[in-house]
């Protein structure tokens, strides 16, 4: 492990139209110690020559390929090869203003914690933000964890050097994998922070699978009672509560 570097996951299934984008956000940043492992899950477009092309001109910049396997198992291969304090997951659509790892870490520090997130902004298919932003709760504690992700999968910043590595889970396929990760990670003390400045920009796309809450509610569901073993009725319960939000924040 590297003290104070910055591991930056990316997955990107057929990203090419978004992940130039992305990789310039990272390259912005004011905290320059960073690496960032673009992970290429079988696409079929160029978004693995486009990645090779950074790597090729900027050396904190790693791309890697594997046959198509889901979300999950490309950010655990790039979390395999990370040698960073801090690891961040950012998706090959989502975008961070300059100042997110300087002003996270500063945030990590005050709090004494080893997980953060922030607040973000939503954007759409041209980068434009038409909706207000997602603010961060002040505290997220592990029952808070339980009725629905609290924390934006490219707002959170991880510190590995307490506990180590965590992974994420290949068997949910890449449903609610990233809520998994992040509720195994909140599990290790109990709590996380959420800073309320907006510091990133989460993409919806129409033909997104976060973008179609429909489709996910049996997943959900599925989720609460299979990998956080509620109850039916909590289930139910956390299903309607979480539908409620996703509705708040989507429309």
């Amino acid at each position: 492990m590297v003290e104070g570097l910055v591991s930056v996951i990316t997955p990107c299934y057929n990203g090419e139209k978004y992940l130039a984008e992305t990789i310039e956000s990272v390259i912005a940043q004011t905290y320059p110690n960073w690496e960032m492992f673009i992970v290429d899950d079988g696409s079929s477009d160029g978004s693995a020559s486009l990645a090779e092309s950074y790597a090729a001109r900027d050396s904190r910049i790693v791309a890697m390929r594997q046959r198509n396997k889901g979300s999950a198992a490309a950010r655990n291969k790039g979390i395999r090869h990370a040698r960073g304090q801090y690891i961040a997951l950012l998706d090959a659509d989502d975008l961070w203003d300059p100042r997110f790892l300087e002003k996270q870490i500063a945030f990590l520090r005050e709090k004494n914690a080893i997980c953060v997130c922030c607040s973000y902004r939503m954007i759409n298919a041209d980068s434009v933000s038409a909706e207000r932003p997602v603010i961060a709760p002040e505290t997220i504690t592990l029952d808070d964890m339980k009725v629905m992700n609290r924390i934006g999968c490219l707002s959170g910043l991880y510190d590995s050097s307490k506990y180590g590595k965590v992974f994420l889970r290949e068997e949910l396929k890449s449903i609610r994998d990233d809520y998994a990760f992040w509720y195994d990670i909140v599990a290790l003390e109990g709590r996380a922070y959420g800073n309320p400045e907006v510091l990133a920009s989460y993409r919806v796309l129409g033909d997104s699978v976060t973008g179609n809450k429909m489709q996910l509610i049996g997943k959900q569901f599925r989720f609460y009672r299979s990998f956080l073993k509620e109850s039916l009725p909590t289930a139910f319960l956390n299903t309607f509560r979480w539908g409620v939000a996703g509705i708040k924040k989507f429309t």
